[in-house]
């Protein structure tokens, strides 16, 4: 299979891991374990699984829920369910149980992939009776026909509010988020990515996993981030470049471990996504290890990717996560108008990328689309190069006073002090602003900063209305399985 950089990858999910098991080669390594899949053992595999689910009797388009971490297993079962013809249902592990339970009921699965590990959680949220299925060897019998438009995967939005949305890829929209990831980082058979986020998640599946489909290189995967073993495994692996969240890399600029030279020179470069990078850890992180990293974004709607910075020597403009690769963004007003250059307004895309629905959920659907636009909830403004400068989500705003604070500009100043890891502003119920503005930060070990300082800065540089009137410490923010830290949940933790 081929593609041309001006249009997304043609067929199916089945055609690419056919192509790339023709082919040759090794498909994903595992330094954790030792283990290696090859693209061939990989379609093999895969093809097992395929034929065993329709033997059982399920349906073109029918949902298969898989549950467990990343490992060869589970990117099994994934490749197996698509190949099929099936509907991949990515179970996140860190949504807790009445997520878990309520995915595991919403998709009608009848039966699952589950990790040997994951028994005790699975059957403790599986209400409707979905049979756990081994991964056979071998497999004889029919597959379905299927075809670019087919359902492929169902993944759950990880919403602060209200019940998660199952988002809806077919074969076509997996492939062009893979095919994005390809075009931003020119991605090619020599690359080797690092996995260390989960599979059950768009960046992991979409970015790495897809990424490797469509240009034919590799991986390394590990089943979770370790600060202490991450240079280290990517050294041994010999990758060429990895995606990551801001968590991690301000992690790993706070770590005690450095890549040797070797390892350093080989990586290509680091991409972040998920959430806003703060520009002091970006530049801080890049003169401490020499590694450039490429600020990005994507949603689970859009099976990853929509911007990107360019590569170096490529124009980087830090602060924004790049310009559109492969899909159509703009900026809009409430009426769908398109804003002028540097004028706010929410982030919109269109392209081949983009979701097919909201499983069972047509208003859902409805209400995301407008005139053929994604609405990403996000608040933006463009300049007049088409790079996009992330200044918020509309339901994160601060309203203080009837004025619009950015929650983002409070973290970039607390982030400039070189002891906060993490830092989250958020609203709290106020009788004389409406809102008052506070913040949550987690410290490097041993810190001894102290909350009046950091306060201090955010008034030097933001003025006093918009910064926040306490700053709490805590041993970890609230994240979603991405990554990204959750502040709307803030408020509840945290006593006023």
């Amino acid at each position: 299979m081929m593609f041309a950089k001006d249009q997304p990858p043609g067929g199916t999910l089945r055609d690419w891991l056919d192509t790339r098991a023709e082919k040759g080669g090794p498909a994903i390594v595992f330094p954790e374990t030792g283990d290696v899949l090859s693209w061939s053992e990989l379609r093999d595999k895969a093809r097992a699984f395929a034929m065993g689910l329709t033997a059982r009797g399920l349906a073109r388009r029918e949902s298969v829920a898989i549950v467990g971490p990343n490992c060869p297993e589970c990117v099994i079962a994934f490749y197996g369910a698509v190949y099929g013809g099936f509907r991949a249902t990515m179970i996140n592990l860190a949504a807790g149980h009445e997520a878990m339970s309520y995915a595991l009921s919403h998709c009608e699965a009848r039966m699952a992939y589950v990790y040997e590990t994951c028994l005790a959680v699975f059957d403790a949220a599986n209400t409707t009776g979905i049979a756990p299925l081994p991964l056979p060897e071998h497999s004889h019998g029919a597959l379905h026909e299927i075809g670019p438009q087919d359902h492929a995967l169902l993944m759950y939005t990880s919403g602060t509010t209200g019940r998660p949305k199952g988002v809806v890829h077919t074969h076509a929209s997996l492939l062009a988020g893979g095919w994005t990831t390809v075009l931003a980082h020119e991605l090619s058979p020599a690359d080797r990515g690092f996995c260390v986020l989960p599979i059950y998640h768009i960046n992991g599946l979409c970015v790495t996993l897809m990424g490797a489909l469509v240009s034919g290189g590799s991986l390394s995967m590990v089943g979770r981030f370790s600060a202490s073993r991450f240079w280290a495994q990517a050294d041994a692996a010999e990758v060429t470049w990895f995606s990551a969240v801001p968590t991690i890399i301000s992690h790993l600029l706070h770590g005690a471990h450095d890549p040797s030279e070797r390892c350093r020179s080989r990586i290509r470069f680091g991409r972040s996504a998920s959430s806003a990078l703060a520009i002091e850890t970006q530049s801080a992180f890049e003169k401490r290890f020499d590694v450039p990293i490429v600020e990005t974004m994507g949603l689970t709607e859009t099976a990853a990717q929509i911007l990107s910075n360019p590569l170096p020597p490529g124009p980087r403009k830090i602060g924004s996560p790049g310009i559109a690769f492969g899909c159509d963004v703009a900026i809009q007003g409430p009426d769908g108008t398109t804003m002028p250059v540097g004028r706010e307004g929410e982030i919109v895309v269109r392209g081949p990328n983009v979701l097919l629905e909201y499983l069972k959920n047509p208003t859902a659907t409805a209400e995301t689309f407008r005139d053929g636009w994604l609405r990403t909830g996000d608040l933006a403004r463009m300049d007049a190069d088409g790079y996009v400068f992330v200044t918020g989500r509309l339901k994160e705003l601060i309203i203080k006073g009837g004025e619009n604070v950015a929650p983002r500009e409070v973290d970039e100043a607390l982030y400039a002090h070189p002891d906060v890891i993490e830092a989250a502003a958020f609203a709290r119920p106020c009788d004389s602003y409406g809102e008052r503005i506070e913040a949550a930060v987690r410290l490097r070990e041993g810190s001894t900063v102290q909350a009046s300082a950091l306060i201090d800065i955010c008034h030097a540089r933001l003025g006093a209305f918009k910064s926040p009137d306490a700053v709490y410490f805590m041993d970890e923010l609230p994240k979603g399985p991405s990554g990204k830290i959750q502040r709307l949940k803030l408020a509840d933790l945290i006593p006023g």
